[in-house]
């Protein structure tokens, strides 16, 4: 089995998929005017410095979708797969820190992802341009606190070395 799908990176991707979908449906969340605020985000961002791309990008996209679809808020399924998974793409799993330069950068890209694409899936729901933006300040809150708890998390990361760890023997 090649590195892109070897056993270690299949098993780290199912657990990531769980973790994001149990912290997104089930930690607290705020309830919106169409949806809700969570710090789901957070744990994307961590899979992302730590998985392959496709392993990241599946597991984002799977754990937010099953948030979705199992809590009442199927219609957003669909584009919070999409959304998700593209929140993995500036992120890089390379190196040997999780809070790199490069990943601090895509964690601000974050915000703009969340943001449109939340704003695009809520234009295309309710067929109006305007009233999506009530959902704008919610979702630059759930970016910003995602951002920050991920800053958190892999700082105690990277001093306690635990990507290192993960990786396993090379």
């Amino acid at each position: 089995m090649n590195e892109k799908f070897g056993v270690r990176n299949v098993v780290l991707a199912g657990l990531f998929t769980a973790i994001i979908f149990v912290v997104t449906a089930y930690f607290p969340r705020i309830p919106t005017v169409r949806g809700y605020v969570h710090v789901g985000d957070s744990v994307i961002y961590i899979a992302a410095c730590l998985l392959n791309q496709p392993g990241a990008a599946i597991s984002a996209a799977l754990g937010g979708f099953l948030a979705d679809a199992l809590t009442g808020y199927l219609v957003w399924a669909p584009f919070t797969a999409l959304i998700k998974a593209a929140l993995t793409i500036s992120f890089t799993a390379r190196g040997s820190k999780t809070l790199s330069l490069r990943n601090f950068l895509a964690a601000l890209a974050a915000f703009p992802i969340t943001i449109g694409g939340y704003y695009l899936a809520a234009w295309r729901i309710t067929g109006d341009t305007l009233a999506p933006l009530a959902e704008v300040p919610f979702n630059v809150a759930q970016a910003g606190a995602s951002m920050l708890i991920y800053l958190v998390v892999a700082a105690g990361m990277d001093k306690t070395s635990l990507k290192n760890r993960l990786a396993g023997p090379r």
